[in-house]
């Protein structure tokens, strides 16, 4: 029987403390989550854990936070500008330039802990939001290294043979631009099992309320999103990238093409640990025996020793 983690149902160990953490990204104050070892130590190796599009911190992002403060990280789980616990008028919106400007809020944040070790913070991104970590560790140089979990890394070439042709995604970028010139974007419901007209109908993790359909998920979603989306480049990072890379996936994920091709792209030090195709995208997310692999993949990475 597959085994799911739920932040919900699956209390914090002993080995863990956990608090609340707030910090402002250009005014606009964010939520987080701070999950820390409770060995007493004063100093420790950090992470910053992002998730999948359209999440919250209490999904994938506190998952892995939390796995990791157990071995032996600070870790924070937060809510980007118009999301969640989160302040922002724009609310909803899946932008990635934003999105990493929120991510280098973050880092100075976690930079200015007293207990966090400056000279060892990763970067983790988990699907949609790998190309906004990639772009925060390339630039940032209080981030150390880059770690990447069933990384969806598409090009807007990329985005027109997944979302339908060039022709259909000019019409939801034309549909997101018509909506940005007025003052009442149209929200979806973003996942579900009943309306088609959401961007994830009928997906797994984002409809059950085992997994994913949490009280704290927005489950929103902006048609004001489609532009920023599927103009973005998560593969603009990879030549400029300079710091060691560990990529966890399978070829069961949703877009391993991306990841080939930000491979492809970078000259940066890169491990790989990888599943097969009976692993899917989702299963990245709170398959016990996928995330605990994932997990120690990470904390090897973190702390510079080899992943294998």
């Amino acid at each position: 029987m597959t085994r799911y983690i739920n932040l919900q149902n699956a209390p914090s160990p002993d080995t863990v403390q956990t608090g609340s953490a707030a910090f402002f990204s250009n005014g606009v104050e964010l939520k987080g989550d701070i999950y820390k070892p409770g060995n007493g130590k004063s100093l420790f190796p950090a992470v910053i854990v992002t998730g999948a599009w359209t999440t919250v911190k209490e999904q994938m992002p506190g998952t892995y936070a939390r796995a990791l403060a157990e071995q032996g990280f600070v870790a924070l789980a937060f809510d980007f500008a118009g999301w969640g616990q989160s302040a922002g008028d724009r609310r909803y919106v899946e932008d990635p330039v934003a999105k990493t400007a929120d991510i280098h809020a973050a880092v100075e944040y976690m930079d200015g802990r007293s207990d966090v070790d400056s000279a060892q913070i990763t970067g983790l991104g988990i699907c949609a939001s790998a190309g906004y970590m990639a772009e925060a560790v390339a630039t940032n140089g209080k981030l150390s290294r880059l770690a990447l979990v069933a990384p969806w890394l598409h090009d807007p070439e990329m985005a027109e043979a997944v979302y339908g042709g060039a022709e259909q995604v000019a019409k939801l970028v034309n549909a997101s631009e018509i909506e940005d010139s007025s003052n009442n974007a149209t929200v979806l419901v973003a996942a579900s099992t009943t309306d088609d007209s959401s961007p994830m109908y009928q997906a797994p993790y984002y409809t059950e309320e085992s997994r994913g359909l949490i009280p704290e998920y927005d489950n929103k979603f902006s048609l004001l999103t489609w532009k920023p989306w599927l103009t973005y480049n998560a593969h603009a990072s990879a030549e400029r990238m300079n710091k060691p890379i560990l990529m966890v996936g399978s070829s069961g994920m949703a877009l391993p093409a991306g990841a080939q091709r930000y491979e492809s792209k970078t000259a940066a030090p890169l491990e790989k640990v990888w599943f097969g195709d009976d692993v899917n995208q989702f299963d990245f997310y709170d398959r016990k025996d996928i995330v605990d692999a994932s997990v120690e993949a990470i904390a090897a990475f973190g702390l510079g020793t080899k992943t294998s």
